[in-house]
């Protein structure tokens, strides 16, 4: 079996939060592959990334409307890469022991894009913006990370995390400092990625209130998710029609449960054949071998 193959493997068997975490790891670098072998032209690459990170100017986000979606997979250099992706693997734990892991995914997607909403709305609302506007542009998937963060502190806030040098220190007061430091970091030089968290933070909170009222705003990116996957899936066989009743369709249960029973019969009659000949069998017999033999394959 190639890497190639071990790691579809890996992939294939993974839960959902591997997934996610083998996603971000694979566009990180595969994009830094691609930047290499454009340098050894002398072709800058940085341009890329202005075609799928979220860009400010409302004019520029017009025509480049996937980088919503793009964005919250997309890494910086190696150290954004790992903070976000250890901070999505410890969280995303804790997540999934209350949540679902099409909920996972759908909470990631669905913080991304309301950490892009509010970090466009607020680069164009307020004034303090408005020199960076034309230049600014928002990556990373620590939105979307802020977003299951909120979540598991919402839903398990006395759950306790051991961090270093720290001790136990309770889920909600992990969040609360969390949002804290974005809300004052949003005049900061990141400024744009502070308030990305914010809305991804709002977003993990809104998820739980309306789940607990019985409304879960994950369900149109799980809906999205599973047909996206099914496009991808190879056309499962068909069920066979019942010989007995073809009105009802058979389960491939029954159907192999069926396969089995007419070989047996089958391997019974060549058997009666090599013992008493040809002429020894029934015609109902004789009918079947023919249509045996006669069976396209």
């Amino acid at each position: 079996m190639s890497i190639i193959d071990n790691i579809a493997l890996v992939f294939k068997n993974g839960n959902s939060l591997y997934r996610l975490i083998f996603i971000n790891v694979v566009v990180f670098v595969v994009l830094k592959l691609v930047l290499v072998f454009l340098l050894l032209f002398n072709i800058p690459g940085e341009f890329l990334m202005s075609y799928l990170a979220v860009p400010a100017n409302l004019s520029q986000l017009l025509f480049r409307v996937w980088t919503p979606i793009t964005y919250m997979f997309l890494h910086q250099g190696f150290f954004h890469l790992l903070f976000n992706m250890l901070s999505l693997f410890w969280f995303g734990k804790i997540f999934l022991i209350y949540f679902s892991e099409k909920q996972l995914i759908g909470l990631y997607l669905f913080g991304g894009l309301v950490a892009a909403v509010f970090y466009v709305a607020a680069f164009n609302l307020f004034p303090f913006y408005a020199p960076v506007v034309p230049i600014s542009l928002l990556l990373g998937a620590s939105g979307s990370i802020m977003a299951i963060i909120l979540a598991a502190a919402y839903q398990a806030p006395n759950m306790e995390l051991q961090l270093l040098l720290l001790g136990s220190v309770k889920l909600k007061y992990i969040a609360l400092v969390a949002v804290l430091t974005s809300f004052f970091g949003i005049t900061s030089s990141n400024g744009g990625g502070q308030l990305a968290h914010l809305g991804g933070a709002m977003a993990g909170y809104f998820f739980v209130v309306s789940l607990r009222k019985g409304s879960d705003l994950t369900t149109a990116f799980s809906k999205l998710i599973s047909t996206v996957q099914h496009w991808f899936q190879p056309n499962k066989l068909r069920a066979k029609p019942n010989k007995y009743n073809p009105n009802v369709r058979m389960s491939d249960a029954e159907y192999n449960a069926y396969k089995v029973k007419k070989m047996a019969r089958i391997d019974h009659i060549l058997d009666k054949i090599k013992t008493s000949g040809y002429e020894s069998l029934s015609a109902d017999e004789k009918k079947q071998l023919f249509e045996q033999g006669n069976k396209k394959q």
